[in-house]
């Protein structure tokens, strides 16, 4: 089975999860605190998917996603929170995390999107003809699922890699932030736009070499993103 670690302070909460990601198939990881969550990430690290609360007792979630993601940049990772202001959502993506869920969430809302998370994660893809993308300083490698630029390795997120290829195969192509959305989250996936535009952002950040003036993902304002040269 796939293990998910469950980082949730509350003991309802978290065996709410937990019973419910045990019926989808998963093998859950409970944690009460960022320590130990990340102590049980180093002791399992087979973990595919973290679930990491934002108000915790001694070290807040994004704190412990930024120390995930700096060892892991493959693991997927959704931030729940009870808090629905947007800084709260824009600081959880930007720091790592590859989705969010709002506390009260369903069942059936949250094993969705854990769902999708772990295909993206699971790197099980069908890869069709040569293994690499070449466009430019960019060299992608889809059977390793790895981006250099220049010949240096730029670590991504595997939300970020899908983006990435997703506009490597459609190169000077604008594509809509549905397009996207759709393509990279799922048609069947929950959550708004915003995600779109915060995951663009921080793929900027690592491969702009001004992030500020983008010139390899440029906007199409109203529409969306368009990747060229």
């Amino acid at each position: 089975m796939k293990k998910i670690l469950v980082l949730e302070d509350e003991a309802g909460i978290r065996s709410f999860v937990v019973i419910n990601l045990k019926r989808s198939g998963y093998e859950p990881i409970e944690a009460a605190t960022g320590k130990e969550a990340l102590d049980k990430m180093r002791e399992n690290p087979d973990i595919k998917v973290a679930l990491l609360d934002i108000m915790l007792p001694d070290i807040d979630g994004f704190e412990v996603c930024r120390q995930i993601r700096a060892t892991n940049p493959r693991i997927g990772i959704i931030m729940l929170t009870a808090r629905t202001q947007e800084m709260d959502k824009v600081t959880g993506l930007m720091t790592g995390a590859d989705d969010y869920v709002t506390k009260p969430f369903s069942p059936a809302e949250l094993t969705a999107r854990v769902d999708a998370l772990v295909r993206r994660v699971g790197g099980d893809e069908e890869v069709r003809g040569s293994d690499d993308i070449i466009q430019g300083s960019f060299h992608l490698n889809t059977r390793n699922r790895t981006l250099e630029k220049n010949g240096e390795r730029i670590r991504l997120t595997q939300v970020e890699y899908s983006i990435m290829k997703l506009f490597m195969d459609n190169p000077g192509r604008a594509l809509s932030r549905e397009d996207i959305l759709n393509s990279v989250w799922g048609r069947d996936y929950f959550g708004e736009l915003k995600i779109v535009d915060v995951n663009i952002r921080r793929l900027r950040i690592k491969i702009e070499d001004d992030p500020t003036n983008p010139a390899y993902i440029t906007t199409v304002w109203g529409y969306g993103y368009k990747w060229g040269f």
